[in-house]
């Protein structure tokens, strides 16, 4: 699609946009509150999508997702407050400012060093007082840990090598097995919080993203459970009545399936 294609339809999405808050029952009523929700919805949408690797389905969520974009800045500009030209200069400005290796004569060597500018030049906008102060307190907190975990390491605070990770994970499975048998309940919750903040520190050392790594392994008991449902059916069993290893033998059978 051509330049000129892509500005008309967006213009067509606007006008759209002024047509369904106009004269749609449902679209009037909308305000920020009613969509954040949604929105959420719509996001998580995507993520299914490229968790899928499914390119129609991530086109029409991010569709959907423009339209939100659309939706927020509509309301706004109703209250007189911005609307989707502010949304586009300031997104546009902010990019240009954050990225003087590319629009400045700032040098850079790799990744690493354009995302310490990044969080040096955020902190120098006075927008947060610390590193972590713009992590979204409502975030999941595994990809909260990860994004807290990758913001300090831009400012330098991280293993010096990523091996010696592996002691903090075994200092912290020794402290959990301790207050285990301790039998100590608030401790025990704690040293677990500990194990797996070392495990998602130990994930992002090595290049994996501990959500994306963790959803796989969700999708993988996903499929192999619901054989072993299926094949009980088939063979006239009861899964609450079967042994653990009558119920293996279907897992071990799923697992060969390359399930």
């Amino acid at each position: 699609m051509n330049t000129d294609k892509r500005i008309e339809e967006f213009k067509r999405l606007l006008d759209i946009m002024d047509q369904l808050r106009e004269k749609c029952p449902w679209d009037k009523e909308q305000t920020n509150e009613s969509l954040r929700t949604l929105t959420i919805e719509e996001v998580f949408e995507l993520a299914d999508a490229v968790q899928a690797q499914n390119a129609s389905e991530i086109k029409k969520e991010l569709g959907d997702i423009l339209l939100h974009i659309v939706f927020y800045a509509k309301i706004g500009e109703e209250n007189q407050q911005f609307d989707i030209g502010d949304v586009l200069q300031s997104i546009n400005e902010k990019l240009i400012y954050r990225h003087p290796h590319i629009f400045s004569d700032v040098s850079v060597s790799d990744a690493r060093e354009v995302e310490r500018n990044w969080e040096k030049i955020k902190l120098s906008e006075g927008r947060k007082k610390t590193v972590l102060g713009g992590i979204p307190t409502a975030m999941p907190a595994m990809i909260k840990a990860y994004r807290m975990q990758d913001k300090a390491r831009g400012v330098g605070f991280d293993w010096e090598h990523k091996e010696q990770v592996w002691d903090k994970v075994n200092e912290e499975l020794l402290e959990l097995r301790h207050e285990i048998e301790n039998q100590d309940a608030v401790n025990t919750e704690k040293e677990f919080g500990d194990l797996l903040f070392a495990v998602i520190n130990a994930a992002r050392l090595y290049g994996v993203n501990p959500e994306n790594a963790l959803e796989k392994t969700n999708q993988k008991f996903k499929k192999r459970f619901e054989f072993l449902e299926s094949q009980t059916l088939q063979h006239g069993f009861n899964m609450k009545s079967m042994s653990l290893d009558e119920m293996d033998k279907f897992w071990n059978e799923a697992k060969k399936r390359g399930m």
